[in-house]
């Protein structure tokens, strides 16, 4: 009976993994809205659009493939939400002390892949609650869609994000998704508990490297690691393993958090958890804007914790 279930979820996670691939491929050589396919019977479907939209790309001159892409965008009610849409949070941030520094790092979750508005997703949303409330908080955001423990590793190399770092007060990640997705991709014909397992544990050994070198380049910042969501609960609720997946990668990046002391684990799957609102994009995988809206202000709610925690640590107490 399990070999018969773990067979349904291989070919599940088949679908899922080809499928996620063509719309990513898609969104990037024609940003047309691709339908995110649910069904094994459309994978063919997309692989056949794919083939066409690249082969008319090959045919035109860079300068004209840019200007298409203007025009096949060019939706006035979405570009209209677009540029008028700014989404902010109502809170109150008295705690937040002026002329600080944030840098965001990470994967597609940093960049803001799904988020509507294209105003860069939680970070966006952050920045803009920043600037409404007149503080003078600048935030950096280096996230780039793809990027697994191991290229992010590489990427703290990079000059601009290591001199961005060095001046940080505070560090935000989100890390780790695409760790998992490779795990997928590379065994979505047979799934199997032991390949996650396995894997995280280098992800765990690569997440102590990333921690280790933020605080050689600036050990008084503060890191905050944020947690994965389940996003196939929609959809494969009753395959228990996929959220078990989650969860254990998650008490992976908690663990090695509480292992630091400027580093603070920040839980997000509660907040996608039985939710009654739509809060993932047509990918069916990454959050739209009211997704990252929560996680904007799960973020702040963390802040404000912490802050809290230093003010009670540097009050000297009487003899």
């Amino acid at each position: 009976m399990k070999q018969k279930k773990l067979k349904w979820i291989s070919i599940i996670i088949g679908t899922l993994v080809v499928t996620g691939c063509l719309y990513l491929l898609l969104q990037d050589s024609t940003q047309t809205k691709v339908e995110y396919v649910k069904a094994v019977a459309s994978v063919s479907q997309e692989q056949t659009k794919k083939t066409e939209d690249r082969t008319v790309q090959d045919d035109k001159p860079e300068e004209e493939e840019q200007t298409e892409q203007v025009e096949v965008t060019a939706k006035p009610i979405a570009e209209n939400i677009k540029d008028k849409v700014r989404e902010v949070l109502e809170v109150a941030l008295d705690f937040l002390k002026k002329d600080q520094q944030i840098v965001a790092i990470g994967d597609s979750l940093t960049e803001g892949i799904g988020d509507e508005t294209e105003n860069g997703g939680y970070v966006g949303i952050l920045n803009n609650t920043f600037e409404d409330n007149k503080l003078n908080i600048t935030v950096q955001n280096f996230g780039k869609k793809g990027n697994r423990t191991d290229q992010l590793l590489k990427r703290l190399e990079n000059e601009d994000i290591a001199s961005a770092i060095k001046e940080a007060d505070m560090v935000l990640i989100t890390i780790g998704a695409n760790d998992i997705m490779s795990v997928f991709k590379s065994n979505f014909m047979n799934v199997t508990m032991e390949p996650f397992q396995a894997e995280r544990v280098k992800y765990m050994e690569r997440l102590k490297a990333i921690f280790n070198k933020i605080n050689e380049l600036n050990p008084d910042t503060q890191i905050y690691l944020i947690g994965f969501y389940n996003p196939f609960e929609r959809h494969f609720g009753e395959i228990k393993e996929l959220g078990m997946i989650v969860e254990n990668w998650n008490e992976a990046g908690k663990s090695v958090s509480e292992e630091y002391k400027n580093v603070r684990f920040i839980p997000t799957i509660d907040l996608f958890s039985n939710s009654t609102i739509d809060l993932l994009a047509e990918d069916e995988f990454h959050p739209n804007t009211s997704g990252y809206k929560l996680m904007a202000q799960r973020v702040l709610d963390y802040l404000k914790e912490s802050n809290k925690e230093t003010e009670m640590n540097s009050v000297e107490v009487s003899p």
